[in-house]
């Protein structure tokens, strides 16, 4: 049990380290990264995405109320 334990981690630790040196570098993948190799132009602004209307002044609105109906 001991020996079989031994051999799965060995084989771990070598297929780690197999992988890690086969893997490719890794890219960049931040902002500044994307906008050096891009110019201005070629940039979507994507304002047809941007919403201008707000639903702030139905926020501190009063709830509208239920006038009741046929109470005598």
């Amino acid at each position: 049990m001991a020996s079989q334990l031994f051999l799965l981690l060995a084989t771990l630790a070598i297929f780690h380290v197999g992988a890690s040196l086969n893997a490719p570098g890794l890219k960049e993948i931040t902002w500044a990264s994307e906008m050096r190799k891009h110019t201005i132009d070629e940039m979507d602004s994507r304002l047809g995405f941007a919403s201008f209307v707000t639903r702030g002044r139905n926020i501190l609105s009063q709830p509208p109320t239920l006038a009741a109906k046929g109470t005598s």
